[in-house]
């Protein structure tokens, strides 16, 4: 990457994450109010957590870069035009300050806390934060990605060992499960999850205990960090039409497949064959 020293310093990113966690959303954790819970459009809810959580990370991640701006899921849902910041010349934050909300209302801890850092259009840091497990998940483009709890940090590497789809774990819409049990050439398929949280999905792509995903609905907060800490791990990804890399632009439908590698990129997107599926 031509702009290394550009980067924020991943460590003071994380324990900003951490802190903001610690304050404003495990307090919150299976202690919410009903009025604490709204909802929004396209079904979806909010909490307090996630509204106060991104507000104190948007004035903590604008004080490390005063040049920046950020695109936070509960402010672009306010205020729509906010993701034209995706497209201009400033640094960009982009947060998820509680992703996999329904599961944080619910009392489930499969949720996760989700910042990005792009430049020109490409994400160049990312950071998953996993609040009840207290662990990190970061990557800066060109430097691996790593786990980190506490001081201790561990390389994630994407190996690709599960060769057979009879070995591997996918998370797909149950709607593209038949269609992967029904053209699949092996007598047992994959094994299938949701965790209702693309964080945690993300978490698990890259420590490979998930080993393949497609994604049909591409919201930035989701996905920009997930994906250049999956790419840093060793994995391989693209839009299954034009099998270009993504990049984090405003919301919109597109079938993402992540996989291993590419030689297993090119076997499951063959076997989903998106190109005949009206999205």
């Amino acid at each position: 990457m031509h702009a290394k020293h550009k980067l924020p310093d991943m460590d003071r990113v994380t324990a900003l994450i951490r802190e903001v966690t610690e304050a404003e959303i495990l307090p919150r954790f299976r202690k919410l109010e009903d009025h604490e819970i709204g909802d929004k459009l396209q079904g979806e809810i909010v909490t307090a957590a996630d509204i106060e959580a991104e507000k104190k990370l948007t004035q903590a991640l604008l004080s490390l870069d005063p040049k920046s701006v950020v695109v936070g899921e509960e402010a672009a849902s306010e205020h729509p035009e906010i993701m034209n910041e995706l497209h201009g010349s400033a640094p960009v934050w982009i947060i998820d300050p509680v992703d996999g909300t329904r599961n944080f209302a619910g009392g489930s801890e499969c949720f996760a806390v989700i910042v990005a850092y792009c430049r020109g259009g490409e994400t160049v840091a990312g950071w998953i934060h996993d609040p009840i497990k207290n662990f990190t998940v970061t990557a800066a483009a060109g430097e691996g990605a790593w786990e980190c709890q506490g001081r201790d940090k561990k390389r994630l590497t994407v190996t690709g060992q599960a060769s057979a789809f009879t070995d591997m774990v996918g998370s797909i819409g149950k709607k593209r499960r038949e269609i992967f049990e029904k053209h699949s050439k092996p007598e047992k398929p994959a094994s299938f999850v949701r965790y209702g949280c693309t964080g945690q999905e993300y978490m698990a792509l890259a420590r490979e205990t998930i080993h393949f995903a497609e994604y049909g609905l591409l919201k930035p907060w989701d996905h920009a960090a997930g994906i250049l800490i999956h790419r840093e791990a060793g994995g391989y990804s693209a839009l299954s039409d034009t099998e270009t890399q993504y990049k984090p632009i405003p919301p919109r439908q597109a079938r993402l497949l992540l996989a291993p590698n590419e030689d297993h990129w090119h076997a499951l997107r063959d076997i989903l064959n998106p190109q005949s599926i009206v999205l």
